[in-house]
């Protein structure tokens, strides 16, 4: 039997490797980032990490019912320094989502607070959960 101390997960960052039927503008590794989705009555929300973004680093596009999210992050590195290691692979961010028809486009929300992504999505007053009432005899 493990013990607590032996059941770490390393998460590491998922690269995309590239498309065979499009061809990347930028010499950059591309990778997947990590998303938590929550539902409620009322909207979706997702979650993304992009470290290292911002709001002028970030573009989100709906076309077609696909919601895509792509960010392009600068190096940060420090002034007067020249790299002598680094363990953190530093790349552009893509993800796409397919949303149905129960969301309302018009009121898409994102906001970027510490490298974390937050996009609400509001679904439309027609696909929001209704509670029926029930009348006696």
């Amino acid at each position: 039997m493990m013990s607590k101390e032996n059941k770490a997960i390393e998460s590491q960052k998922q690269e995309i490797t590239p498309y065979e039927d499009r061809e990347r503008t930028r010499d950059r590794r591309l990778y997947i980032p990590r998303t938590d989705i929550y539902e409620t009555d009322e909207k979706i929300v997702v979650l993304a990490d992009i470290p290292g973004a911002d709001e002028k680093s970030i573009d989100i596009t709906l076309e077609k019912n696909v919601l895509t999210i792509r960010a392009y992050p600068g190096p940060e590195e420090p002034e007067n320094y020249d790299i002598t290691y680094a363990e953190y692979g530093l790349g552009d961010f893509e993800r796409s989502f397919t949303i149905s028809n129960e969301i309302d486009r018009d009121k898409i929300e994102a906001a970027i607070k510490n490298g974390v992504l937050t996009l609400t999505l509001p679904k439309a007053d027609q696909a929001r959960t209704q509670r029926i009432a029930i009348k006696s005899g």
